[in-house]
């Protein structure tokens, strides 16, 4: 279980998903910790077991148990922190922004890695949950300690590779059910 079988399982038609997968995967721009821990944090995002399963597999080799921790607590407090924060930008009254979240996040404070590689991990993922309240203060969080914007950029695109691998993967799942299905009511 690795990349080598996630881009297996990729098919023909999103072979573009697969190349990117690849050259990211041998990134440079970020450090080990940091590209892999967003590779898992950006799995655990996507929500597919098959890329979630592998990918823990593949981060495994290149993380501590405290940095996976610290990939699947980003994955966590901003599966809440997006819906809550991306609710309170979207709303028209803007009375929810002065509101207390009255929300537990005290990971955020202690991830138990370097709080820059936890910022990054949490870009992705409200990357890929679509937060842009979070994505900004993220963002800020990473510039004021030197984290270069081409950084955050590879962050990113590591997460949208992510997720169009998830996608692509989950979609032939369901066209392979429908398949299976059909057939046997035939």
């Amino acid at each position: 279980m690795s990349v080598d079988t996630i881009k297996q399982a990729i098919p023909d038609y999103a072979k573009d998903i697969k190349l990117n997968l690849s050259s990211l995967s041998n990134d440079e721009t970020l450090s080990e910790q940091q590209l892999w821990g967003t590779f898992l944090a950006s799995a655990l995002a996507s929500g597919n077991a098959f890329v979630i399963q592998n990918m823990n597999a593949a981060a495994a080799e290149h993380l501590s148990n405290e940095a996976i921790n610290g990939a699947k607590a980003a994955a966590s407090i901003m599966a809440m922190n997006n819906i809550y924060y991306r609710f309170v930008h979207l709303a028209s009254n803007k009375d929810y922004q002065t509101m207390s979240a009255g929300l537990r996040m005290n990971v955020i404070g202690n991830p138990g890695v370097d709080k820059i590689d936890f910022e990054l991990w949490s870009t992705a993922v409200s990357a890929i949950n679509g937060c842009g309240m979070c994505i900004d203060s993220h963002e800020k969080q990473l510039l004021s300690h030197g984290v270069t914007k081409e950084q955050i950029q590879t962050a990113v695109k590591v997460a949208s590779v992510v997720q169009a691998v998830s996608a692509v993967l989950t979609a032939e799942s369901a066209l392979s059910g429908t398949a299976k299905q059909q057939q046997e009511a035939a």
